[in-house]
C-alpha cells in the first residue's frame, strides 16, 4: 500500500466517528468534534465527538441503569457474552489490526500481534467469570457460621492510552464485565477508532445496552477524567498512563473514596551478565524489548546494563541489528518500525539524544529525525557509554533509543537498576541458577523477564511497584480489582440436633 492510499477495511462499517452510549452510537450534545490523524502521514483519519462532563454523565447514568440487571447475571452467562465478543474480534482481526496501524503507526505485523493479545483478555476472563469463589471461614464463636461472597464493585471508569489501542481496553473491560460490573471507558484521543470498532463488536456479541460505554474526547480529556474520578456513581477507576496523571487522578478519586488501580510509567532496566549463555539471544531479546512499538511501551528496556567483559561485543552486535531496521509506513512491506505518536514525542527523543551526547554518550547509529519520511519519524538510535546523570537514565524515553551502560559487579548493577522512583518491569540474562533467583528477588519491579525480553501474557499478572502503581491486570489476580469481598456471619446456630 503506497503512502497516499487510504487503508481499506474489509468491513468499512467498523470505522466509526461517534461515541458509544447506552447501546447507541452518539455525538456530543454540543455537536463538537476533534480530528484524529495518521501519525505516519499526518492525514486526518476522521473525527470523533468531543465529549464534556454532561455527555460523560449520560454514559455513567446508562452504566448505572444497566448494572441493575447485569450484576444479577450468572458468571456462566457473562462468560458466554465475553466469549462471543472474543469470537467477533477473531472474525474481524484483520480490520482491528488495520485500524491500530492506521491510528497508532505501529507496523501491521505488530498490530496483528496486539489484536490477538487483546482478544486473549476476553478469552481469559470469559474463563474466569464462572470461577469467582468465596470462602467458608471457621468462626471462633461456636454458634456462628461465617462465609464470604465476591460481589461486583459497581460502575467502573476506565482510562486507557494510545500505545496499545486495543489491548489496554480489553485488559480492563474483560475482568470488569466478568466480575459483574458495567463500564464507562474513556478511549485515547489519539486512537479512538480501535475502541469504537470494539464497541460495535460488543453490540454484535449481544452485550446488553449500557453495560459497555465508550466516551471520546481530546481537548476535554481532563474534564472527562475528572468526571470519571469524582462522580459518586462510579465505584472503581482503572487507569493506564503516566505517573503524573495517575497522581492527579488519585487525588480526584480520593474525594469519593473510589477503589483504584493504576498502571503507570516505568524505567525498565535490562541487564546482561557475562555468564549469559548466548550473547546473540541477549541481543535479540534486548532488541525486541527496547524497540517494540518504536520504544513506546511502558515495559520496554529503558536502561540497558551490560557487564564489562562483554560490553564492547554486545554494543557492536546491538548497533548492527538496529542499523538493519526498516523504518516507514506501517502498511508497507518489510517495514519493521513506524513513527512515534506525535511531534512532542519526537521532541523528547531528540532532547534525550542531545543530552546524552553532551554528557559523553556516543551515538553508534541513528540519532536524527527522519524528515524525509514525515514529521513523526526518528531514526532508531543506539548510544553507548551512557551514564546515570543523563535524562535517558532518569526519565522514561518512550521512543526508539537504546542506551547502553557499563557495569562491573552484580551488586553494583542491582543498586543502579533500583535507583529510580518507579518499578514496572525489569529484565536480565544469565545462565547461573543462583544468580537468577538472587537478582529476580532483589530487583524492585512488579514483573521480571529472565532470558527473555517479552513478558506480556493474559495469564500473567501485569503491574508495578513504587511509583509505577498498584493492582494487577490479566491473570487470576486481575479480577480481584473488580470485586469486593462481603462477609456474612450467621449467629445463634445450635449444635444439638432437634427431635
Amino acid at each position: 500500500m503506497g503512502h497516499h492510499e487510504v487503508p481499506k477495511l474489509n468491513d468499512p462499517s467498523l470505522l466509526i466517528s461517534k461515541a458509544y452510549v447506552n447501546g447507541e452510537f452518539v455525538d456530543a450534545a454540543s455537536g463538537e468534534t476533534f480530528e484524529a490523524h495518521d501519525p505516519s502521514t499526518g492525514k486526518k483519519i476522521s473525527t470523533c465527538p468531543e465529549f464534556n462532563k454532561q455527555d460523560t454523565e449520560k454514559a455513567i447514568a446508562a452504566a448505572e441503569e444497566a448494572l441493575k440487571s447485569w450484576r444479577k447475571t450468572t458468571g456462566r452467562e457473562r462468560a458466554t457474552y465475553l466469549r462471543k465478543w472474543y469470537d467477533e474480534m477473531q472474525k474481524n482481526a484483520a480490520d482491528i489490526a488495520t485500524l491500530i496501524t492506521w491510528e497508532n503507526g505501529k507496523p501491521l505485523t505488530d498490530a496483528k500481534g496486539e489484536t490477538q493479545y487483546a482478544a486473549n483478555f476476553f478469552l481469559w476472563f470469559s474463563e474466569e467469570a464462572a470461577h469467582i469463589h468465596g470462602d467458608t471461614v471457621p468462626a471462633s464463636i461456636p454458634g456462628n457460621r461465617v462465609y464470604t461472597i465476591r460481589q461486583p464493585v459497581g460502575v467502573c471508569g476506565l482510562i486507557t492510552p494510545w500505545n496499545f489501542p486495543a489491548a489496554m481496553i480489553t485488559r480492563k473491560i474483560g475482568p470488569a464485565l466478568a466480575g459483574g460490573n458495567t463500564v464507562v471507558a474513556k478511549s485515547p484521543g489519539e486512537t479512538p477508532f480501535t475502541a469504537n470498532a470494539l464497541a460495535e463488536l460488543s453490540r454484535r456479541a449481544g452485550i446488553p445496552k449500557g453495560v459497555v460505554n465508550f466516551v471520546t474526547a481530546l481537548k476535554n480529556t481532563p474534564e472527562v477524567g475528572e468526571a470519571l474520578t469524582t462522580d459518586p456513581r462510579i465505584k472503581k477507576v482503572s487507569f493506564t498512563g503516566s505517573t503524573n496523571v495517575g497522581k492527579l487522578l488519585m487525588k480526584q478519586a480520593a474525594g469519593t473514596m473510589k477503589k483504584v488501580s493504576w498502571e503507570l510509567g516505568g524505567n525498565a532496566p535490562f541487564i546482561v551478565f557475562d555468564d549469559c549463555a548466548d550473547l546473540d539471544a541477549a541481543v535479540a531479546g534486548a532488541i525486541a524489548c527496547k524497540f517494540r512499538s518504536s520504544g513506546q511501551t511502558c515495559v520496554c528496556a529503558n536502561r540497558i546494563y551490560v557487564q564489562d567483559g562483554i560490553y564492547d561485543k554486545f554494543a557492536d552486535k546491538f548497533a548492527e541489528k538496529v542499523k538493519n531496521f526498516k523504518v516507514g509506513y506501517g502498511f508497507d512491506d518489510g517495514v519493521t518500525h513506524g513513527p512515534v505518536i506525535h511531534d512532542r514525542a519526537v521532541g523528547k527523543v531528540e532532547a534525550h539524544v542531545q543530552d546524552a551526547e553532551k554528557k559523553g554518550g556516543k551515538v553508534l547509529t541513528g540519532g536524527k529525525r527522519m524528515t524525509e519520511l514525515g514529521d513523526n519519524f526518528f531514526q532508531p538510535t543506539v548510544i553507548r557509554d551512557a551514564t546515570m546523570d543523563m535524562q535517558i537514565a532518569q526519565e522514561e524515553t518512550f521512543g526508539p533509543i537504546g542506551a547502553l551502560f557499563r557495569f562491573k559487579t552484580e551488586k553494583e548493577v542491582v543498586a543502579l537498576a533500583n535507583d529510580t522512583p518507579v518499578g514496572l518491569a525489569g529484565y536480565f540474562y544469565s545462565s547461573n541458577v543462583n544468580r537468577i533467583y538472587r537478582v529476580a528477588e532483589a530487583l524492585e519491579v512488579g514483573m521480571i523477564g529472565v532470558n527473555t525480553g517479552l513478558i506480556s501474557d493474559a495469564a500473567a499478572p501485569f503491574g508495578g511497584v513504587k511509583e509505577s502503581g498498584f493492582g494487577r491486570e490479566g491473570s487470576r489476580y486481575g479480577i480481584e480489582e473488580y470485586t469486593i469481598i462481603k462477609s456474612v456471619t450467621i449467629g445463634g446456630i445450635e449444635s444439638e440436633l432437634q427431635g
